[in-house]
């Protein structure tokens, strides 16, 4: 775990939090110190952001711990339909896949929802670097996008209440790192699969269910990302 504790310690994430993925693969991954580091600082303002809780921490370092030894991890991506036919991708790292996989179709099964095969809604994603930054009168929209551009950015969207700068994966940390640099705050900045269309939901039975089956999911400890194309409305 050398290089493991090593980059927690660089970063100051003792205390921190971190999204459980990165803590467990970076935890086995002692031969790319590079990447994990990167790993590390992406988690560190992910996790910030979306307000993740400090368990986490615990019980991943804890699995990453425990892998190292007698236990095998293997990541196992699951792909299905939502209620009203949300296209949904579920992103899994785990010690028994008959327990995960029993466990995500369950989920999809109880609420309005159907597990699909592989490759039946991945190609309606693209996967994307993203970095959201909030609108405010001190951010130049023409400043941003010129200096999202110039680090390598594909695109450049403005929003109502913000921006989203899109990044092939391989370019994502030069254009956040560049962005940083220059004094720019983000909401959000992860590499994810982003949808290419959108699909609306009204009814309320309906808008219930999918509301629980993004809850169920994301409170499966084996579950990691979570991806739909669920038009959430304002």
């Amino acid at each position: 775990t050398h290089i493991t504790e090593f980059s927690m310690h660089q970063y100051g994430v003792n205390g921190e939090v971190l999204d459980k993925t990165d803590i467990l693969i970076g935890w086995q991954d002692k031969d790319e110190a590079e990447h994990l580091i990167k790993r590390i600082e992406t988690a560190i303002e992910k996790a910030k952001a979306d307000n993740m809780p400090n368990d986490n921490i615990d019980r991943a370092v804890a699995k990453g711990a425990g892998a190292g030894a007698n236990e095998n991890y293997e990541t196992i991506v699951y792909e299905g339909y939502g209620p009203g036919g949300v296209a949904v991708i579920v992103e899994t790292l785990t010690d028994n896949k008959n327990r995960t996989a029993g466990n995500v179709r369950y989920y999809f099964d109880k609420n309005g929802g159907n597990l699909g095969t592989s490759g039946c809604v991945s190609f309606m994603f693209d996967n994307k670097g993203q970095i959201l930054i909030e609108a405010n009168d001190e951010v130049s929209e023409d400043e941003l996008m010129e200096a999202a551009l110039e680090a390598g950015a594909e695109d450049f969207i403005t929003e109502e209440d913000g921006y989203e700068v899109v990044t092939a994966p391989e370019d994502f940390a030069a254009v956040r790192d560049a962005l940083k640099e220059q004094g720019y705050e983000f909401i959000s900045a992860d590499v994810k699969l982003i949808p290419q269309t959108t699909t609306e939901l009204t009814d309320e039975t309906m808008l219930k269910n999918m509301n629980k089956l993004v809850d169920m999911l994301e409170d499966d400890d084996d579950v990691q990302n979570v991806y739909h194309n669920w038009e959430i409305a304002e």
